[in-house]
């Protein structure tokens, strides 16, 4: 998938590298210094190609009106989702969201504790986030003053009543705030939560500094997005052509950027017990620039795969230092996923470094949303048996899904 951009930097001695480090250079300055990069793409943005005589918005549209899904997997895997970043919640603030086929409110208190609820009152059902306050550790009503406990949804108070029903309260959802996000924790059946999100350490002792994120759209089921992790075949097809090719697949074969290749060699296994919902993907890239190999791009990224929905890819490099992205892949809708990538590294490398990582991940990553956009997911596809990896993750993704999982029709449309 798009962990694939994260080994891109270098040169060495000889007249093909120093025309990279050119092009290299000129890109480093294009990107800036000081500010962290933050790159949002909006829906249909990327990942649909043009259509004659229509906008791009009309011909993502059109694409996503005539696709046939196929005879898709549940939509919502059980699992932690990313809600919000930290910083995005302030103390006495709520928000409204709309995921995994819910209505959400989210709210911090004044002493910072996060809660999540059913975001609609069940008096006369009006949306607790929207124009609702919070008070004390409660959410209150902006319709008729009702407050709801976070921590268990009871209502304890009605401005005009006597007395509160017993029965009067909201759903809530676990939740847990970690490595700089709030997470949600779903499952069809109400489960409580079977795992806790790890936290990296670096980045909770802020040894490691934000430098960026990055936030797509795909329109998707979510399972298509971390089984490209055992799909190794794509990664010299899709992920081999240079990066200054760019993220449409129409050119990135151009013989304009043929001097430079990148090299990929993956190793994908599911984790045994405790951790069997957690996956691993050791990635082994090198480049050659005019056919020669640059060493100092050489990099191996460990990436691990944490329930349906977290992926932390770590990379280490002699000159480039250490860091970390964080991804999340959070279902809006069936066949909507928001994705995003946060980096962190060391304090001590200059921003630049990461930004540029952070941005060849982009690239990388979005040739993969234009193949997601556009695919059809098929339960039993023909595969060699070369491709024996992604039966694998299918059954190791498997785990995610309960006996009462929702299912879609198996031509579900994208007209959500």
């Amino acid at each position: 998938s798009g962990w694939c951009g994260a080994a891109l930097l270098a040169g060495e001695p000889g007249r093909g590298a120093l025309l990279f480090l050119l092009i290299l250079l000129l890109v480093l300055l294009l990107l800036g210094c000081s500010r962290p990069l933050v790159l949002r793409r909006g829906p249909g943005q990327v990942g649909y190609l043009p259509a004659p005589g229509l906008s791009r918005g009309e011909a993502a549209r059109r694409a996503r009106r005539a696709r046939r899904p196929g005879a898709l997997p549940p939509p919502f895997p059980n699992g932690w989702y990313r809600l919000l970043d930290s910083a995005q919640l302030p103390r006495g603030a709520a928000r409204s969201l709309a995921l995994l086929g819910e209505q959400l409110a989210v709210f911090r208190t004044q002493d910072g504790q996060v809660y999540v609820v059913d975001a609609y009152c069940p008096h006369l059902g009006a949306n607790l986030a929207a124009g609702g306050r919070v008070v004390g550790d409660c959410i209150e009503c902006p319709f008729h003053g009702w407050q709801f406990r976070g921590e268990d949804g009871k209502c304890t108070r009605i401005p005009y009543a006597e007395k509160v029903p017993d029965f009067a309260r909201v759903r809530t959802w676990p939740s847990c705030e970690v490595n700089g996000m709030l997470l949600v924790w779903y499952h069809c059946e109400g489960v409580g939560p079977t795992w806790a999100v790890p936290e990296q350490r670096e980045v909770a002792t802020k040894e490691w500094v934000f430098r960026g994120q990055t936030e797509h759209w795909v329109d998707a089921h979510i399972q298509e997005i971390p089984e490209n992790a055992a799909d190794t075949a794509h990664l010299a097809f899709v992920h081999g052509p240079a990066i200054l090719g760019g993220s449409d697949l129409r050119y990135t074969r151009s013989k304009l950027w043929d001097f430079m290749k990148h090299i990929w060699k993956a190793e994908w296994q599911p984790e045994p017990e405790p951790n069997e919902h957690c996956s691993r993907l050791l990635l082994q890239h090198t480049a050659t620039v005019f056919g020669k190999h640059v060493s100092l791009m050489d990099l191996t990224v460990s990436a691990r795969q944490v329930g349906p929905g977290l992926v932390f890819l770590l990379f280490e490099h002699a000159f480039l230092g250490r860091g970390i992205i964080l991804q999340t892949v959070t279902p809006l809708e069936p066949l909507l996923q928001n994705v995003v990538h946060t980096i962190y590294y060391q304090k001590n490398v200059p921003a630049i470094i990461p930004k540029f990582i952070l941005r060849a991940e982009c690239i990388q990553f979005e040739r993969d949303i234009t193949i997601w956009n556009n695919k059809q997911h098929l339960p039993k596809p023909l595969l060699v048996r070369e491709d024996a990896g992604i039966q694998k993750h299918r059954r190791w993704y498997a785990q995610f899904y309960s006996a009462k999982s929702t299912r879609l029709p198996a031509q579900q449309g994208l007209d959500w």
